[in-house]
């Protein structure tokens, strides 16, 4: 394994490593305005929400390693305490990513990248239309991580005013997240796209607590087909299945069919490791116990 001690390594290095390992990172599209009130339009990845009451988003422009200067984001919000932050989807992110370019100070971003400003409500600086989500936000505090070149700013945003594009909400007005189609930024060139075959969700471990994987078999906990993921799902369940739970089960038509297509009879535990793996795929963890804790055919 590679051992990196930051002292040991060139900065521009170490940033570079760093932007790789920790991936994918949203974007923060930071609408401000400079000094003489010309908008500035630029993306941050070094961003996240911390707090829903009250609601705070932070984002960090850092100095720039090759020169140590700093963004012209960083010294308008200190001039102006005041931001919005704009929600970065796949069909913005080329327009978005050409607004990164280093124009000189004064150039409007929203005319070179073709974005079109739309005035916010209660601050200045004006939100991005073709964002799916844009956050008003005032500035609470500019904190300085550093002096040298790859410091961070960490720039504390009050969210004062959230709008959503009706056109991302699904039935229950939650936000898709495949409506959404957001981006995400990866290291070097890379981007990841928030969709399609990319989303997958894990049911939050919050209302029940689950047997822990200590719990399974040690049969079981060893399979050579059954992966970490698998173990977190089987070991994600309040409780086993009973006995007269498994033997019903054992019973039916479909593990009857389940155990003529995995070849129990011949493949033994192995093929019901396959099967459970086939139901954990799909998220039926119930099954999956069922056929693990069956008694051999």
């Amino acid at each position: 394994m590679l051992t990196i001690h930051p002292k040991d390594i060139a900065t521009g290095k170490l940033h570079a490593y760093l932007l790789s390992a920790i991936a994918p990172r949203p974007i923060a599209f930071a609408s401000t305005l400079n000094q003489d009130g010309t908008p500035n339009l630029s993306p941050f990845s070094f961003y996240n929400v911390f707090s829903s009451n009250p609601p705070i988003a932070i984002f960090s422009p850092a100095r720039r390693v090759r020169d140590n200067t700093t963004k012209h984001t960083l010294d308008n919000v200190l001039h102006h305490p005041e931001v919005v932050l704009n929600a970065v989807n796949y069909d913005m992110v080329q327009q978005m990513s050409l607004s990164s370019s280093e124009y000189p100070f004064g150039v409007n971003e929203f005319e070179k990248a073709g974005f079109t400003p739309v005035a916010s409500e209660l601050v200045k600086p004006f939100r991005v239309k073709e964002s799916p989500v844009q956050l008003e936000c005032k500035v609470n505090e500019v904190i300085a991580l550093g002096d040298k070149g790859g410091a961070g700013n960490l720039i504390v945003c009050e969210i004062l005013l959230v709008h959503i594009q009706e056109s991302i909400l699904d039935d229950q007005g939650r936000i898709d997240q495949h409506k959404i189609d957001l981006v995400s930024r990866l290291g070097s060139d890379w981007y990841s796209r928030n969709s399609g075959n990319a989303l997958f969700e894990v049911p939050k471990p919050i209302t029940t607590l689950g047997i822990g994987v200590d719990a399974i078999p040690k049969n079981i906990r060893n399979s050579t087909i059954l992966t970490g993921n698998d173990l977190g799902k089987l070991g994600n369940v309040d409780q086993m299945p009973s006995a007269n739970e498994i033997t019903s089960y054992t019973q039916s038509s479909e593990f009857i069919l389940v155990s003529e297509e995995f070849k129990f009879k011949q493949n033994g535990e192995n093929a019901k490791h396959q099967a459970a793996k086939h139901f954990l795929v799909k998220n039926d963890s119930t099954t999956a116990w069922k056929i693990l804790l069956s008694e051999k055919n």
